[in-house]
């Protein structure tokens, strides 16, 4: 207990305390949620709960053993990682919702395995990388490094292009962290950004509705657009200070879909108005900095490349959601990270934000 205490004192205080308080706002959205809907108390609630707590307790696990401990089973935790991915192919183990099959069902509940799926891509990641770096200084080594992610990222996206987005800036993020120059960053990256009208066409069709109805905001006809302006009233009809909690009416009535999940930005904007999001946004802007500090400052290559991939996965997946809230950015179904509720994504982020404190606990003075 004291040699977890001595730990936990060396720990960035950013990083700890802002996905608590992101967390328990995301419950007691919840709640508003299910008492605007007469549910309340909701199974949502229970879960996100429970979930928050074994969250703390795994993290506290990750954050005594150490992040080397687990960079270290790279061999067995690559093929474990999509070996998951593909779980959702077992007939009777694997379930579709919203167009994609990215659930498995696990008696009375349901897990997404690309959750912890991303946190196994970091670690393998951290670990490929830390090793052939003296070879990322040609594009073979970057192209070694990009097939080396690659069956993560093709499994993910055939089923959820938002995760294989998520799996495509956390390789990003990674690839810029170990010691690659610049020029030949860009030179990959306009490689592969000639590559989209390909990738473009071999997205499903579902997938392919969402961009197209992105590209034609105004055809409320188009999939994703009515939830869209759903979510921007839902932001407007807040104002300066909000309706109030428990006084939301967009999703108590029903017009903003997925409100507990995808839109839980707009839910809480409209009950906590502009000051409300902009203490979200604030607090999203604080855990992003010190974790990129903690990347700055790790020990080793390894901590900073591992914190690098959590940063760039919680930076791209709040930018994505609070974007898509406001209709800057198509509908993807990412989560906003610590807020949303699932069980499967707050278990993976507090997780992270464990590996993100065993790094800091060790990094340089």
């Amino acid at each position: 207990m004291n040699n977890f205490l001595q730990i936990l004192s060396r720990c960035s205080r950013f990083v700890m305390i802002s996905p608590i308080l992101l967390s328990v706002l995301g419950i007691f959205s919840l709640m508003s949620i299910a008492s605007g809907q007469g549910t309340f108390p909701s199974r949502e609630v229970f879960i996100q709960s429970a979930a928050l707590l074994a969250g703390l307790a795994l993290a506290a696990i990750v954050l005594t053993l150490g992040y080397r401990y687990f960079i270290d089973l790279e061999k067995f935790l690559y093929p474990a990682g999509i070996l998951l991915l593909l779980s959702v192919y077992i007939p009777g183990l694997g379930i579709s919702s919203y167009g994609s099959r990215s659930w498995i069902s696990i008696g009375f509940l349901t897990f997404q395995p690309s959750e912890i799926a991303k946190l196994i891509f970091i670690l393998v990641l951290a670990s490929y990388l830390s090793r052939k770096k003296d070879q990322l200084v040609s594009l073979s080594g970057i192209a070694k490094a990009g097939l080396y992610a690659l069956p993560y990222i093709l499994i993910v996206a055939r089923e959820d292009l938002g995760s294989g987005c998520v799996f495509c800036v956390i390789w990003i993020f990674m690839i810029f962290c170990s010691g690659l120059e610049l020029k030949r960053l860009w030179r990959a990256l306009l490689v592969l950004c000639s590559l989209l009208p390909l990738a473009y066409s071999l997205l499903a069709g579902y997938q392919k509705n969402r961009i197209d109805a992105f590209l034609h905001p105004s055809d409320l006809s188009l999939p994703g657009n009515y939830q869209v302006w759903n979510a921007k009233v839902a932001i407007g009809s807040g104002g300066f200070f909000g309706k109030g909690y428990l006084h939301g009416t967009q999703s108590a009535l029903g017009f903003l879909p997925v409100p507990e999940s995808d839109f839980i930005f707009a839910t809480i904007v409209e009950e906590l108005g502009f000051l409300g999001g902009f203490f979200v946004i604030l607090l999203f802007a604080f855990f992003l900095y010190h974790a990129w500090k903690t990347a700055k400052y790790a020990a080793d290559l390894q901590g900073t490349l591992l914190a690098a991939g959590i940063s760039g996965m919680f930076f791209f997946q709040s930018f994505e959601n609070i974007a898509m809230n406001m209709g800057i950015m198509p509908v993807t179904g990412i989560t906003l990270p610590f807020l949303s509720y699932g069980g499967s994504s707050m278990l993976a982020s507090m997780i992270s934000c464990g590996l993100l404190l065993s790094v800091s606990a060790q990094r340089k003075l």
